[in-house]
């Protein structure tokens, strides 16, 4: 049997029945990992010896998640382990505590495989911005994975990694999941603690699960919700998480987002999608046309929000406290200069001073407060939008997977491979991406979105969704397993 063909739900039925045990499960990984990694590139630490400890822990044990092996983004900290979202600035960083997130998954019995790549400090959007190289899609070594999650999504992919924690301001989730043939899914904003992210744009962070299935990702979404003390904009969760087994879409209106599914999305693309739709609607889902009107502003209000507020807290790398220090300035403000100029990567640089000039006086008001109230319109889009229909569709992607280095220096056309996904963020909504067929032979991906706090609904969908479409396929680098 192909063990990294298995969903968590598939594996942890095995174990729990004897036919499989941690060991085996966590050795098929490490070995995937020593065939594929050094090409693939998804981890920048592998915990080998560590995951091995904890699978032969797991024997026996009867914690929920007892022996699933998990990739954790390297944004997220890691008591003992190194940290260092993909930048010079934190290379060498091993946290003292550990995030939320990941200690409810640990608690919960899984194994911490290691640390995956990712654009640095989350910006970007093919984890070609990592300092410490990019990774690869193993649908097409010559393709970026998507970003900033990619590392996250491409061990998943290629069988590295039975599922993954990703975080997601932009679309660093879904992207990435869409590019990879996975399934993506950002929660509601508050909805998982972000204690022990490291902060790129704090308005906009949340964590998620990447994941094989969209069962897989409701399981561990039922480990990472809740109400953290340690981070006040974290929220005790309406509904508890549950499971979806009905595969019914009938009596759901869904609304197919026009603004997001025509002119701008590529033909081939487009047309995987609209098979998406009609499948659906085969299947019992009454599918409109629904309109997003101010959805053309919300990349270049993004643009302007988050890297507003990473421009503050990317303030605190100044090589005093932690990190990368530049060795022989003459003073504290040279020290600052050079430490920053050395540690940060083009990208950072970047959204950093657009940041710091749309906050700076006199263009204010002309950018971040003009921006703030585009936002605004945006949430009211979605809240009439939702008195109308139960979730929306729009495709998650315009294109597929571009290849390496395509497009490294054209970021406006980098930007705008978020285009389906901001709008999510801007308004804070919970949006899941599946993978509904492919185009060229790379992957498609879906984006479904509910109101706030509707992830059970969305769960029930996109399973119905994922039932209907039938996407069984896998890439390469699992497939050989077989």
């Amino acid at each position: 049997m192909n063990l990294l063909r298995l969903t968590a739900m598939e594996a942890l039925e095995m174990m729990g029945r004897g036919e499989l045990s941690a060991d085996e499960l966590t050795g098929a990984f490490l070995d995937q990992i020593d065939r594929h990694d050094g090409d693939v590139a998804a981890y920048l630490y592998v915990n080998k010896t560590g995951a091995r400890e904890a699978a032969a822990a797991a024997g026996g044990g009867d914690r929920p998640l007892n022996g699933i092996p998990t990739a954790i983004k390297d944004v997220l900290c890691t008591e003992g382990m190194l940290t260092t979202c993909g930048s010079r600035m934190l290379e060498g960083f091993v946290p003292v505590y550990t995030a939320t997130c990941v200690s409810r998954l640990t608690e919960a019995g899984v194994v911490n495989l290691g640390k995956t790549n990712m654009d640095e400090f989350a910006m970007g959007s093919s984890t070609e911005n990592s300092a410490f190289g990019p990774t690869r899609n193993p649908w097409d070594l010559d393709r970026v994975p998507g970003g900033s999650s990619g590392g996250s999504a491409a061990a998943v992919a290629a069988g590295e990694a039975m599922w993954a924690l990703g975080s997601d301001t932009g679309g660093s989730i879904r992207q990435p999941a869409s590019f990879c043939g996975v399934v993506g899914f950002k929660p509601t904003y508050g909805s998982v603690s972000r204690y022990g992210l490291v902060a790129f744009a704090s308005s906009f962070d949340q964590v998620g699960p990447l994941t094989r299935s969209v069962g897989d990702a409701a399981l561990m979404l039922q480990h990472l919700v809740g109400k953290d003390p340690r981070d006040t904009t974290s929220v005790a969760h309406p509904e508890q998480i549950v499971i979806p087994e009905d595969r019914d879409l009938s009596g759901l209106r869904i609304g197919v987002i026009s603004e997001l599914s025509g002119e701008g999305i590529d033909p081939g693309v487009r047309e995987v999608f609209q098979k998406a739709v009609s499948t659906m609607a085969d299947a019992g889902a009454q599918m409109e046309t629904a309109s997003i009107p101010h959805a053309e502003y919300c990349i270049p209000a993004y643009y302007i929000l988050a890297p507003a507020e990473a421009s503050a807290n990317l303030a605190r790398y100044d090589g005093v406290r932690f990190g990368l220090r530049a060795g022989g300035a003459r003073d504290v403000i040279e020290m600052y200069e050079e430490t920053r100029s050395l540690g940060f990567g083009d990208e950072v640089k970047r959204r950093i001073m657009l940041g710091t000039y749309a906050l700076s006086s006199g263009y204010y008001d002309a950018y971040y407060g003009q921006a703030q109230k585009v936002r605004t319109l945006v949430v009211n889009d979605f809240d009439a939008a939702f008195r109308e229909f139960d979730l929306l569709v729009s495709p998650t992607t315009p294109t597929t997977a571009f290849g390496l280095g395509e497009r490294v220096d054209d970021p406006l056309t980098m930007y705008m491979s978020d285009i389906c996904t901001v709008p999510a963020n801007l308004a804070g909504l919970p949006a899941i991406s599946i993978p509904v067929g492919l185009d060229g032979g790379m992957p498609v991906g879906m984006q479904i979105m509910g109101p706030a706090f509707s992830a059970n609904r969305l769960l029930q969908a996109a399973h119905g969704a994922e039932a209907a479409v039938a996407f069984n396929r896998v890439s390469p680098l699992v497939e050989e397993r077989d």
